[in-house]
């Protein structure tokens, strides 16, 4: 197969502000596959610095992929990632890319969209969540005014004044309420607010601790109602076992984990150990975003509305209905790029 790549700079509707950083551009990278029947397939990897990545890493490689993908049987998936994986073990978003470029040929070769080749089916995809980022109480509100269509919202949390941002917020709408406080919160903190937060509509909590805290995971789930999903803490299968006692569910997203395989066996791993599933996101366009959707029929909540965060995504894939995301009927991915305006 032949490997291409370039970069991708998503421009942000709204600055992006979390718990631990703000942003107005997304740097990811655009993956291509052509097999030797001509067929090609597309990927992206959006890598966070969280996770030791950026564009720079991630170039380096895919650069170092394109002589060892030469000669691969796109049908070999497993044995691709596994490689891939064992040369690569950090390098995650630029794992997925590949990975999804190669669901997407597989697609097309036997002429069905991805979710039919993975014995999903279609009607069972959920609602997405929207997101709704840290900013001034009055912007925050107005983001919120614009999330009218979405019924469930999930804010950013954990700084100084959560509790008055939600019920301002409260105030102006009955969307459900997820909050992700993206490490940000003390076990103090995260007992007295979640217990404040239940009355305010709040349906699940992520990641209040910074990675490794699982002792005060299990405190916290200790002392609050409010479901508790782990997300930077959990990048792979093998880190669902040592959670699975601390936390409700996770939050699974193809640029953590190193693509679709990966993804699904983590799910499988967390229904093992009693689980909820979260299906979740970076800031990202339709071609990872639709890749993740096509497998929501096999989780509980869903958070992939990275591409609708983006004034410039070049492609399309999933869209959405009021929330609920609607899946491509064409092969493989379903994705396609935007015709360019004249």
């Amino acid at each position: 197969m032949k490997l291409s790549f370039q970069p991708l700079d998503l421009k942000l509707k709204h600055t992006f502000q979390i718990a631990r950083e703000t942003r107005n551009v997304q740097n990811n990278i655009v993956v291509q596959l052509k097999d030797k029947d001509g067929i090609s397939g597309l990927g992206e990897a959006a890598p966070t610095s969280f996770f030791g990545e950026d564009v720079n890493s991630v170039t380096k490689v895919l650069g170092q992929c394109v002589d060892l993908l030469k000669n691969a049987d796109p049908f070999l998936v497993e044995d691709i990632s596994t490689s891939l994986k064992s040369k690569f073990p950090n390098d995650v978003a630029a794992r997925a890319a590949i990975d999804i470029a190669l669901h997407d040929i597989i697609g097309k070769k036997l002429k069905i969209p991805l979710y039919k080749f993975l014995g999903l089916n279609q009607p069972e995809t959920k609602t997405t969540s929207f997101t709704i980022g840290i900013d001034t109480i009055e912007k925050m509100c107005k983001k919120v005014e614009d999330a009218k269509d979405f019924p469930t919202l999930k804010i950013k949390v954990g700084i100084k004044n959560d509790i008055e941002i939600l019920r301002e917020l409260r105030k102006i709408t009955k969307a459900v309420f997820r909050v992700d406080a993206n490490t940000g919160w003390t076990v103090d903190e995260a007992i007295k607010k979640l217990n404040i937060m239940e009355d305010l509509g709040v349906e699940l909590v992520e990641q209040p601790f910074p990675v490794g805290s699982i002792e005060a995971l299990r405190k916290v789930k200790k002392h609050v109602k409010i479901p508790i999903f782990a997300d930077e803490d959990v990048k792979d299968s093998k880190d669902i076992p040592a959670l699975s006692d601390a936390v409700d569910g996770i939050n699974i997203k193809l640029m953590k984990c190193g693509g679709i395989r990966e993804a699904i066996r983590m799910i499988h791993t967390a229904r093992a150990h009693d689980l909820k599933i979260m299906l979740g996101c970076n800031i990202e366009s339709s071609i990872s975003i639709t890749a993740a959707a096509h497998l929501t029929p096999l989780v509980d909540y869903v958070d992939l509305d990275g591409h609708l965060l983006v004034t410039n995504d070049p492609y399309t894939g999933v869209t959405v209905d009021k929330g609920r995301l609607i899946l491509p009927e064409d092969n493989g991915l379903g994705v396609s790029q935007k015709a360019h305006k004249s």
